[in-house]
């Protein structure tokens, strides 16, 4: 088993089964599960982000799942903050905690560091939220071309952010972020990942899924709820895929496609940033069960020691 002190980290690309290893590895190790999936935070968001059902937790205590109002907003200082939190409870009750999800800004923060920068202006946000998205990466690439050669052309939220410290500090973000620091605590990290067509097979099954179980129902309520694209959770792939075809833009079959195609997009970048970390342990899930998949990690680990 892990050794005392520890903290386990499970992360990979979206739709590679990780909710379901982490429940099998709690069941086993007597481990609590704080969730790192970027969207999971916020209420309301559940077929659009696929969280798990109570029932598929399986009595494992799930931390940092809606805790975030529809149109709130959360951050990578405050997950960080979170994490710090709670893994003194989790020990104390002689429980592992187990971090996992996909979100990179999130995981970021505690295995890579954060830097303390300044605080959200949120006049200069809206404006910036407001003009085009490329002509803000093109701003990123000649005020900060490091920060711009790390962030995705389509990644807003980073985009904006880089562009605003650089606005309220007049630095780049990439000197600042230098300063960054991980979480001082024992992680051990694990990665899933799947072949790339089993990959791309699963997604589009998670995409149907979603569709089946009510997605565009629940994209309609979220609407009728105050949802709009000035909101944080807005940003999540498939709400405004949803909302194209629910305003007559695309087609039922459009929207199939577009929520395959921007999903695929979303895992890749994913495991681009994941690649980036020579400490994670990779364990391909291709054709396996969740059990098989804990396993081997447990199985891994103890080889490790």
């Amino acid at each position: 088993m892990l050794k005392a002190g520890q903290v386990l980290v499970l992360l990979g690309p979206t739709a590679v089964g990780k909710s379901a290893v982490a429940v099998e590895l709690a069941t086993r190790t007597a481990g609590e599960i704080i969730s790192a999936d970027s969207r999971a935070f916020f209420r309301r968001l559940d077929i659009v982000t696929d969280k798990p059902p109570l029932e598929e937790r399986r009595g494992i205590p799930h931390h940092l799942i809606d805790i975030v109002d529809l149109t709130g907003s959360y951050d990578a200082m405050s997950f960080r903050d979170d994490v710090k939190r709670l893994i003194p409870k989790i020990r104390s009750r002689g429980h592992l905690p187990i971090i996992v999800g996909g979100g990179t800004l999130y995981l970021g923060a505690i295995l890579r560091g954060i830097f303390t920068g300044p605080s959200a202006d949120p006049a200069l946000r809206a404006k910036l939220l407001s003009e085009p998205l490329d002509q803000l990466y093109t701003r990123l690439q000649k005020v900060d071309p490091q920060a711009a050669a790390r962030i995705h052309a389509n990644d807003r939220l980073r985009i904006v952010r880089a562009l605003e410290v650089h606005a309220i500090t007049g630095q780049p973000i990439s000197e600042l972020q230098k300063e960054a620091k991980p979480l001082p605590l024992d992680f051990v990290v694990f990665g899933l990942r799947m072949e790339r067509e089993a990959h791309r097979c699963a997604i589009a099954q998670r995409v149907r899924e979603m569709l089946a179980g009510g997605l565009i129902d629940e994209v309609q309520s979220l609407r009728a709820r105050g949802l709009t694209a000035q909101h944080q959770a807005h940003r999540t792939i498939g709400i405004r895929e949803t909302e194209a075809f629910l305003d007559g833009k695309i087609s039922r079959q459009e929207l199939d496609e577009r929520l395959i195609i921007n999903t695929w997009g979303l895992a890749r970048r994913q495991m681009a940033w994941f690649k980036r970390d020579s400490g994670v342990t990779w364990v391909d899930v291709t054709g396996r069960s969740p059990q098989q998949v804990a396993a081997d990690i447990l199985s891994s680990w103890e080889d490790k020691r």
